[in-house]
């Protein structure tokens, strides 16, 4: 083993003063890991690094805007100024408006969208550029079940969620055609119980609430942990991920009559919306740190299952295979008797 790989291993977390960001800093601290931590936010950070300190680990704090791609590729430049190495990359950062489409202004647009997609494609870029030079390295992109399946009242969160999905798919064949020992690796959540439903602009008349079942930002951080060692191409974390892409798939226009039924009511909960401070264009956390967690831990689970696709779609396809071919015998069978 040589004198690199006996050193701790280094991860970059963008979005990591808040939600799954800090729990995922929070996890690859626990292990050992060094870590550079992104975000806006001061406050957060400097918590996110005591967190790690806490656990005997080591942080740099990088106070960026992932929309911002000269920000970024400076944050990454720090950590190998500081460590010499990047193994890991996890794009965690995101923004989201809670409103209609004809709510939503263009600056609105814009900015989740430089969030949310084009924070991902400047986060892998500035992790390419070093890892291609050291010769290995992991890319994690933390997605959601909603960048296979939109739903109404986040449209531009969804659509930066699909945009991401198909740059990952174009830079995994880049690489492939390379024959790049980097690798890709996507994980989509489901519902989280994070402070975003607090920060997040909203522009209905109750509160914001993920949609059950909420699962606590502590579990998919080890999932997170999990999948980035190994780096499958893609992970659907718990059951209720795998039933909206599978059934979107199946079924979309079904899908669409159950969201326009119950995608506004699920979205919110039953208290009063109030104007207050959000987080889209100035972080909420210049001088207070959210953490990890949200309001809604009393109902977040504990536990989340992580599924490799390629064996659900597989299995999917032999059920409509199967399908398919009892359709066509008993039609042939019918035919042959008359």
């Amino acid at each position: 083993m040589d004198g690199i790989s006996q050193q701790p291993r280094v991860a970059v977390i963008t979005g990591a003063s808040a939600g799954v960001g800090r729990a995922v800093a929070r996890e690859f601290a626990d292990h050992g890991w060094r870590l550079g931590l992104v975000a806006r936010g001061r406050a957060g950070l400097e918590g996110a690094r005591a967190d790690a300190e806490e656990r005997g680990g080591e942080a740099l704090v990088l106070p960026a805007d992932v929309a911002d791609a000269g920000a970024v590729d400076d944050a990454a430049q720090a950590v190998m100024d500081r460590w010499g190495r990047i193994d890991l990359w996890i794009n965690a950062a995101m923004a989201t408006v809670l409103a209609p489409v004809s709510q939503v202004t263009p600056d609105e647009f814009r900015r989740v969208t430089e969030v949310t997609y084009l924070g991902q494609v400047f986060g892998t870029q500035a992790a390419l550029r070093h890892m291609r030079a050291q010769g290995r390295g992991t890319i994690v992109s933390i997605g959601s079940a909603l960048a296979y399946r939109g739903i109404p009242l986040q449209a531009p969160y969804c659509a930066a969620k699909f945009a991401t999905r198909g740059f990952m798919d174009s830079l995994r064949t880049e690489l492939l055609h390379e024959n790049s020992p980097i690798r890709l690796t996507e994980i989509h959540l489901p519902a989280v119980n994070t402070p975003q439903f607090d920060w997040a602009r909203n522009k209905m008349p109750r509160k914001a609430q993920p949609v059950p079942p909420i699962h606590s930002p502590e579990a998919i951080a080890r999932a997170v942990y999990r999948a980035s060692l190994d780096a499958p191409r893609e992970v659907w974390l718990a059951g209720s991920a795998v039933k909206a892409i599978l059934g979107d798939a199946a079924a979309p226009a079904l899908v669409d009559r159950i969201l326009s039924s119950q995608g506004y009511s699920g979205q919110q909960t039953d208290e009063a919306a109030h104007p207050h401070p959000d987080n889209l264009f100035a972080p909420m956390d210049a001088d207070r740190d959210h953490g990890a967690s949200g309001r809604f831990g009393d109902n977040a689970r504990s536990h989340v299952t992580a599924y490799r696709p390629g064996r659900l779609r597989g299995g999917a396809a032999a059920i409509a295979c199967a399908v398919g071919c009892g359709i066509l015998w008993t039609a042939l069978s019918g035919r042959n008797r008359s």
